[in-house]
């Protein structure tokens, strides 16, 4: 069976870019076939500023939208957080979805899809690089930073990606696919 990858739309806001550019990674990642491909959008799930009364490393979730956020979160191997920069960081939405959790995430590669103005969401995707690693996700070195991204979306709304962007894409999920064999022992659920 082949491991999960999940591309993550890390923004809720509305008007957002994140689904055009994710539905583009997420077919060029599908494409590969050396992972099955879920595309998630962190918008579906409605996550209110977190409200679970118990700690998450307890893993006793009161509501249900924890709950599915949790087996989402669960069933992936690796993520690609497809996110843009919202005043030099990630958005709300998604320190918001991660505080929710934490073995889910633990000792899962984690890959960044950015996009932005100039600086191309870059900042974001480094404040989200400390961010995963604190909580026991493993950032890899290769990424896909959308610079100007309004001028790849076109007025149907389809992401049209640069040259090196779709070459970028093949050693991501490749280092991805290497990392979650050497990592899934360290977060394969305890046996009962």
């Amino acid at each position: 069976m082949k491991p999960v990858l999940q591309t993550l739309i890390c923004s809720t806001r509305p008007g957002r870019a994140g689904p055009a550019v994710a539905r583009w990674f997420h077919q060029a990642a599908s494409d590969i076939g050396s992972f099955e491909t879920e595309l998630v959008d962190l918008d579906e799930f409605k996550l209110p500023v977190f409200d679970e009364p118990e700690h998450p490393r307890l893993r006793k979730y009161h509501h249900e939208h924890t709950r599915r956020w949790s087996a989402s979160v669960g069933r992936a191997d690796a993520f690609v957080f497809v996110l843009p920069e919202y005043n030099y960081s990630p958005p709300p939405s998604l320190l918001n979805a991660m505080d929710y959790l934490v073995a889910e995430w633990s000792y899962k590669p984690v890959a960044f899809v950015s996009y932005g103005g100039v600086g191309g969401g870059l900042r974001a995707m480094q404040a989200a690089r400390l961010m995963t690693a604190n909580f026991r996700m493993v950032p890899i070195q290769e990424a896909v930073p959308v610079f100007n991204f309004r001028e790849q979306i076109g007025a149907d709304g389809v992401f049209t990606p640069s040259e090196p962007q779709r070459k970028a894409v093949g050693p991501l999920v490749a280092e991805l696919h290497k990392l979650v064999g050497a990592l899934k022992p360290l977060y394969a659920p305890p046996s009962a």
